[in-house]
């Protein structure tokens, strides 16, 4: 028999870990993991209290997920024991397979592989290990279960994910726009046609969290300075596998080692138990601690990038709704390559572009036309049964563009050109 657990948190105050299967997941080494990858990777370069974690985030959202199933069953919404333990499971299983340094290194420790499919992939492992524990987990949050809405709680447009990583973001960046009133939305959840609905009464909370979305998405997940930080610690990933690739020597920590000299799929991990154990032994103090040597390395480019990361010595990086001209950005390159004796296949290190999105909310409309789209719009449930979609619902001024696409494009150069 387990003791029930308390864990003091630092926005809600005491969560309860309930015994039997959650609490031996979270005593799993593969989820204590989470302790040492933060949940903003290299935000806290800009925002220096971001410094929380995926554990801290999992938690939190079983927790609120313990709320939301206690509203719904308020409602009369039936949710068997089982399938609280579950879609709680699920909701602490929705990160497990997050790398180093959480989204900034997805696309480059491990190529053709998101995070949600190495969750899928450890989910698997665990189940086996567990003797077949988590098998209704799994099927929730992978939309298999036939009450739609546990699902929804996990991945939807209106989550608990969502709900607490704003909350939390919030809280440790100290962006106050982004408070979001969690538990009020928790209150106004409701079930309709198998689907996660908001009550009438809720709608201004609703537009109140896609609004506090929008506002983050700026002001913190694609903060322009965030954004040098981001591409820096990519570019020097790339360049230590290149600097692999070409025979060259490089310190790495064991976890770390063979990601950097060699290249995996997806279809590796499913085959081969010892890449996924050496995958879920990786961490952020492996990468920071390789990169912090790094500096002494003999290329030139890795250790000048590595020693701008470590001291933070981030890319000048401008935002704006157009594109950059060509010429500038060839001038730039040319004063790079002179500054910094690089060839022109190093330059791309030191001068770059590219763009980024902010797809806030997709409504009926925009998630019939994508084939892609994952569902789980914002439904509002008026008295009389009908439910209505959030960007017909509400009456806020330019409540149609909710579910705009905004495009950015941004440049980074060093410092000094």
């Amino acid at each position: 028999m387990y003791k029930k657990k308390i864990v003091n948190d630092p926005i809600y105050g005491f969560i309860t870990i309930p015994e039997g299967t959650i609490f031996k997941l979270i005593e799993h080494p593969w989820f204590q993991r989470l302790r040492r990858i933060e949940q903003l990777g290299v935000t806290h370069l800009v925002y220096p209290g971001a410094i929380h974690t995926r554990f801290h985030h999992t938690l939190g959202a079983m927790h609120l997920m313990h709320k939301a199933v206690e509203t719904l069953r308020s409602k009369g919404i039936e949710i068997t024991e089982k399938e609280e333990e579950s879609v709680k499971l699920a909701i602490l299983l929705h990160d497990i397979g997050h790398g180093p340094l959480s989204h900034n290194l997805e696309h480059s420790i491990v190529h053709h592989i998101t995070h949600e499919d190495m969750s899928s992939i450890f989910m698997e492992k665990l189940n086996k290990e567990f003797d077949g524990e988590l098998s209704l987990a799994i099927k929730i949050f992978r939309n298999k279960h036939p009450k739609k809405f546990l699902h929804q709680l996990v991945s939807s447009q209106l989550d608990v994910d969502r709900l607490d990583y704003l909350t939390r973001d919030t809280f440790f960046t100290g962006v106050s726009e982004g408070v979001v009133g969690y538990d009020r939305i928790i209150n106004m959840l409701s079930v309709a046609g198998g689907n996660l609905v908001v009550e009438a009464k809720g709608i201004y909370s609703i537009e109140k969290f896609i609004i506090a979305r929008r506002i983050m998405y700026w002001q913190v997940y694609l903060h322009k300075t965030v954004l040098s930080a981001m591409e820096l610690v990519v570019n020097i990933i790339n360049r230590a596998k290149e600097v692999a690739a070409n025979g060259g020597e490089l310190f790495c920590t064991p976890a770390l080692r063979i990601f950097i000299f060699k290249s995996f799929d997806k279809k590796d991990f499913e085959k081969n138990d010892d890449l996924v154990n050496l995958f879920a032994m990786l961490d952020d103090h492996d990468i920071m601690s390789c990169i912090k040597v790094w500096i002494s390395h003999p290329d030139p480019v890795l250790s000048t990038l590595s020693d701008w990361l470590i001291n933070r010595k981030l890319y000048h990086t401008f935002l704006q709704k157009e594109p950059f001209s060509q010429q500038k950005i060839k001038q730039l390159a040319k004063s790079a390559k002179t500054k910094y004796k690089l060839s022109d296949k190093e330059v791309h290190y030191f001068v770059f572009s590219g763009e980024v999105e902010n797809a806030i909310y997709k409504s009926e409309a925009r998630q019939s036309n994508n084939k892609h789209s994952s569902g789980g719009r914002i439904n509002i449930l008026y008295p009389d049964g009908k439910t209505i979609d959030i960007t017909k619902a509400s009456d806020y001024p330019g409540a149609e563009e909710l579910d705009m696409i905004t495009r950015k494009y941004f440049l980074c150069y060093p410092k000094g050109l």
